[in-house]
């Protein structure tokens, strides 16, 4: 049950690290830093946008409208690091 648990929080953690990857890629594409020639870049955006889109889109919905600040990426951190604290106190209790 434990060894379950740790390669949960570890696809978890993978999981955190892409959007972390996709925001950093996101503000370097808005401030210009890296433009859109670049495609081998530009492939890395729209695969990592592409895997965590289905998981961004339902909180997107849910969340009031911002305008150009999304939140979503931030909540689905807290939730997955809040999912990774419930899933060890039950593996460990």
């Amino acid at each position: 049950m434990i060894a379950f648990m740790q390669i949960l929080g570890m696809l978890i953690n993978v999981l955190v690290m892409l959007v972390i990857v996709q925001f950093v890629i996101g503000l370097l594409f808005a401030f210009n830093v890296i433009n859109h020639s670049n495609q081998f870049v530009v492939q890395i955006y729209n695969s990592i946008n592409s895997l965590l889109e289905p998981v961004l889109s339902p909180i997107r919905r849910i969340l009031p409208q911002t305008g150009t600040i999304d939140f979503s990426p931030l909540v689905l951190i807290l939730l997955l690091n809040a999912l990774m604290i419930v899933l060890s106190n039950v593996a460990y209790s």
